[in-house]
């Protein structure tokens, strides 16, 4: 783990947080205010909090984030987790977080305990190119570069495809990924790589309309193992599914090096409505 990721995911005792401007969605050449704070990383930072404040032991199964508003960098963000139900076998909390009286973020959880025995069926087994493992790691270079890449190591499958301007059809992004330093992957490390890539939207044209998350959905099918993400690494998919009325829906799968699924993603975002010039 980056020493900027641990500081990023760390609270103080009243749970609340500091973005850094670290982790700005902006292009990493332009100051952090260009643009928010990353997405993934507010994703972690509620699940975070939740299993934190309120001492949740269960593993994570589901997150759902709203993002309400736009977090900004210069103030400090507090998380206000609650309890909706407990039990042995699985859990529901909620927390709301926000900065002053503003608040940004919405999310629910479900935390449960997997069953001892069980036939899994894997209709998503998709045995991930392991030879790419052997090659150096890469980074999301050029003006449009999201800050927040800079934490993380990319061994692309072909791609990169960004800003691809591909007759307007968007291309599925396949690749490895692992945060900097190449510490074990959990959950939290999850809730950050799925988000961490440019919107698969982005690959279908050259200059890609400007968009925000406003809903955004993770499902840990396994929790990652050093035998599933070996050094970290896991393999990802990105693919968009509709663009349209001023709406994208895209999603995400991730596998482990032995083929089975660790997660699936799915964001919707909204096209920023751009003012007209007067003439």
């Amino acid at each position: 783990m980056t020493d900027a990721y641990a500081r990023a995911l760390t609270f103080d005792q009243d749970l609340t947080a500091h973005l850094s401007g670290d982790f700005s969605n902006g292009p990493i050449g332009a100051p952090p205010e260009a643009g928010f704070p990353f997405g993934g990383l507010l994703a972690a930072l509620c699940a975070k909090a939740m299993r934190e404040g309120l001492a949740i032991e269960a593993p994570l199964r589901t997150l759902s984030v709203q993002y309400l508003a736009a977090a900004k960098f210069e103030a400090p963000m507090s998380f206000r987790p609650r309890l909706l139900r407990g039990g042995r076998t699985v859990a529901y909390s909620a927390v709301e977080a926000g900065q002053g009286e503003r608040l940004t973020h919405h999310a629910t959880a479900t935390w449960g305990v997997d069953a001892a025995e069980a036939n899994p069926l894997t209709p998503l087994a998709s045995p991930p190119p392991l030879h790419r493992l052997e090659e150096p790691t890469g980074e999301i270079s050029g003006p449009m570069a999201p800050r927040f890449s800079q934490h993380v190591d990319y061994r692309f499958d072909g791609g990169p495809f960004i800003l691809g301007g591909n007759e307007g059809r968007p291309v599925v992004e396949r690749l490895w990924m692992r945060l900097k330093g190449g510490r074990p992957l959990d959950a939290d490390g999850l809730c950050y790589l799925l988000d961490a890539l440019y919107p698969p939207a982005w690959t279908a044209f050259s200059l890609p309309p400007p968009m925000t998350t406003v809903d955004l959905r993770y499902d840990i099918l396994a929790d990652p193992t050093p035998k599933t993400a070996p050094n970290g690494w896991a393999f990802f998919e990105f693919r968009m599914l509709d663009f349209g009325h001023g709406w994208t829906v895209d999603e995400a799968t991730c596998w482990g090096a032995d083929g089975s699924p660790l997660a699936v993603a799915r964001q919707r975002r909204k096209l920023v409505p751009q003012r007209r010039s007067a003439g």
